[in-house]
């Protein structure tokens, strides 16, 4: 029979390899798009509009359309995430209601991306007039990103021990003064992963902006909200099976990917920032 060492120690060495095997997968990712994708980034590449039908020039329009969107849906999705995740966890308490909210927030999270993307074309873009634009896409995946704020900022918020609530309450303040001035800033280095995961989400996304504020080519950059723009998952999706001439467009397909990847992971490196910052002020008080 086997000792407890030796089934501790396989049992440990089976996840290593497993978590390994992840890593080397994510590596073999990156690696296959770095090695096509490298060699057509430069500085007109980044800088320049797209041309020739798309199989030239370069995609600024498209980066910074997509920047449009990632801000514009975290403007919609976190503060609506945050308070609603407040209200469920430090308001509510444990009844029925909040039962059935959080019941309808994993479903509303496991609806497929592109009922979202026909939900924003029916109200966004046509019911509210606001037509293909960054408004009516930044409202659509904010939407599709809710429930995933939501349930991290619940999780940060329960996170926090009920000493820090009652002892605030016991010293004089409210309710309101206790979550503002205690809880949140001792959550939110939490609720900033929510953050993270949200823009990964959101900048990967193509069906959805393919309702409501992508276009097909547009050499343009956006002057208001209303504007439609180009974003790096259509442009990338575009130029990888539509036209002619596929050999031709593939080298900027890898370029793209490997341009949107970058995004993610500046964006993410960003709310890391934070999130180590609002940490270490936290520990500071």
């Amino acid at each position: 029979m086997m000792s407890k060492k030796t089934s501790q120690n396989i049992a440990f060495w089976v996840f290593r390899i497993l978590g390994l095997v992840v890593v080397a997968i994510l590596f073999w990712i990156l690696g296959f798009i770095i090695y096509h994708g490298a060699g057509v980034i430069n500085w007109k590449f980044l800088t320049t509009a797209p041309t020739d039908g798309m199989t030239g020039g370069g995609i600024f329009p498209a980066i910074v359309g997509t920047f449009c969107l990632i801000v514009g849906s975290m403007v919609v999705a976190f503060p609506l995430g945050v308070m609603s995740a407040i209200y469920t966890t430090e308001y509510a308490g444990n009844g029925k209601l909040v039962r059935f909210i959080r019941i309808m927030t994993n479903n509303l999270g496991s609806i497929p991306s592109i009922i979202f993307g026909l939900f924003g074309m029916a109200l966004f873009v046509n019911a509210l007039g606001f037509g293909d634009s960054i408004i009516a896409g930044s409202f659509t995946l904010g939407l599709l990103v809710l429930p995933l704020v939501i349930r991290t900022t619940e999780e940060a918020l329960k996170a926090i021990p009920d000493s820090f609530r009652t002892g605030s309450l016991a010293l004089g303040a409210t309710k309101l003064q206790t979550i503002r001035r205690v809880i949140l800033p001792m959550a939110f280095p939490n609720i900033t992963t929510g953050l993270i995961l949200s823009i990964g989400r959101v900048s990967g996304e193509t069906a959805p902006i393919l309702f409501t504020v992508a276009a097909y080519f547009l050499p343009k950059l956006p002057t208001s909200i209303y504007d439609q723009v180009m974003a790096l998952p259509y442009h990338l999706y575009v130029i990888a099976t539509s036209g002619t001439d596929l050999e031709a467009t593939r080298p900027i397909a890898y370029g793209t990917a490997l341009v949107l990847i970058i995004i993610v992971l500046l964006m993410n490196l960003l709310a890391s920032f934070l999130r180590r910052h609002f940490g270490k002020k936290v520990k500071t008080n």
